[in-house]
């Protein structure tokens, strides 16, 4: 039994651009029908199927749901198969990576909460560029090579999100 598409299992067709309230009512919809608790009183197979369904699929509405995840399963869906923590040849992004970093951990010396929640909201608008930006560029199959920059650049950004959450929960205690 083969794992189907993340996108099958909602009835979407794939695409970056996704309804995620829509994505999210069907998600509900579903693990109501597959979870492991209504097949309490059926056979082990049964409770072990029930089990990977609903594994399967919890583990695409987290992919479908995620932006950057959503745009590497479309890379991989396509054979581009991209390792997680792939080097970025990226001579700006790099120049740029080490400047937010450096503002991080300045907010962090400075325990300054306020800067904190401006530099969320600018990483915040710049993951909505990256977005945009790779929607537009997964439209143009010839461009294979800048969507997986951008997906590089949407997952720095994700542990660099990560990382102001982590701070700001410091900051608070």
């Amino acid at each position: 039994m083969g794992i189907p598409c993340h996108y099958a299992l909602f009835e979407l067709q794939p695409a970056f651009d996704v309804d995620l309230d829509m994505l999210s009512g069907r998600y509900r919809e579903l693990a109501r029908k597959v979870h492991p608790d209504r097949f309490a009183d059926a056979g082990e197979t049964e409770q072990r199927h029930a089990i990977e369904r609903s594994a399967n699929l919890n583990e695409a509405y987290q992919t479908l749901k995620s932006p950057s995840r959503r745009a590497r399963y479309l890379l991989t869906l396509q054979g581009r198969e991209m390792p997680l923590e792939a080097t970025v040849q990226d001579p700006a992004f790099l120049m740029q990576q080490m400047h937010w970093r450096e503002e991080l951990e300045e907010l962090h010396d400075e325990a300054n909460i306020a800067g904190v929640a401006v530099f969320k909201a600018r990483l915040k608008v710049a993951q909505q560029d990256l977005n945009d930006s790779f929607s537009r560029v997964w439209q143009d199959e010839t461009q294979r090579e800048q969507a997986e920059r951008l997906v590089r650049r949407m997952q720095f950004l994700d542990k660099l999100s990560q990382e102001v959450r982590q701070l700001e929960e410091r900051l608070d205690d």
